[in-house]
């Protein structure tokens, strides 16, 4: 069994970090929906800001809000302003074709990648 990438956000730009929040991460739900993600799945998410990595669980923000809500104590590790890559992967025997897709400045869609540019962009 390997662990593939499945499902990718790239270089979306955190809306809000707020560390009293019980946890997770809010994501606009068209992103979610885009990439094939699931509400309470964990994702990996990394700063490309600042390097800091981190786990959490996805919880779903409005459509087209363009929310990337960074929630609980790992708003001590990413905050408002950051652009992030956010992750989802599959344990598999079998090869995925992982869904991924390139932000605007909003959060909006500005593009969709195939595995291989999602690979090279970065």
């Amino acid at each position: 069994m390997r662990s593939l990438l499945r499902s990718k956000i790239h270089h979306a730009t955190v809306t809000e970090a707020n560390v009293d929040y019980v946890g997770s991460v809010t994501i606009d739900r068209e992103l979610i929906d885009a990439v094939g993600l699931w509400v309470g799945e964990k994702v990996l998410i990394v700063s490309s800001t600042t390097g800091a990595r981190l786990e959490t669980y996805v919880i779903e923000g409005e459509a087209g809000s363009g929310i990337i809500g960074i929630n609980g104590p790992a708003a001590h590790l990413i905050n408002a302003g950051e652009r992030v890559i956010i992750m989802g992967f599959e344990i598999t025997e079998k090869p995925v074709k992982p869904k991924i897709v390139l932000c605007d400045k909003q959060n909006h869609i500005a593009e969709y990648l195939d595995e291989r540019a999602g690979m090279v962009v970065g």
